[in-house]
């Protein structure tokens, strides 16, 4: 079933159970996530995404609009959180050439060494808490349902 539908649609009772399920999972895993990061690391998830996405991105920067859209924060929400990142010396803001308001945010040789330290622990929960509980098919499956929502 695809395409937008009236308003009229009712929500089936198991269909919101699926809903539901849905975000006790996704919320389930974040927790794990964050409490081995910080417990093992001190480090927060957000603060590991961020890191991450910088090290993906070219030059190890992102304008810090894409980077809020790469990690789903608001622009405000996002800047706070990168300001005590680079207090701590793991990113740097540094501001667009040509452009008065617009700021990079940059990955620090200290923000690329404490992402490789946290990497281990991050990966070996994604596979306990979501992939390695799936064969390959099953992933295979989970990956193009999850695209459908996601498109």
């Amino acid at each position: 079933m695809t395409g937008t539908q009236g308003t009229d649609q009712r929500v089936t009772p198991e269909q919101l159970d699926v809903w539901r399920l849905f975000l006790r999972v996704h919320s389930r895993v974040i927790r794990r996530l964050e409490a081995d990061l910080l417990e093992q690391h001190g480090l927060p998830l957000a603060w590991y995404d961020v890191l991450a996405r910088l090290l993906e991105a070219d030059d190890q920067r992102l304008r810090m609009s894409e980077l809020a859209d790469r990690v789903m924060l608001s622009p405000s929400g996002l800047t706070r959180l990168v300001d005590r990142m680079a207090e701590d010396g793991l990113v740097q803001r540094i501001q667009a050439d040509g452009d008065g308001r617009g700021f990079y945010a940059v990955l620090t040789q200290a923000g690329y060494d404490r992402l490789r330290e946290t990497s281990g622990t991050h990966l070996r929960g994604i596979r306990d808490y979501v992939v390695g509980r799936f064969d390959d098919d099953e992933l295979r499956t989970v990956a193009e349902l999850l695209q459908r929502i996601e498109n």
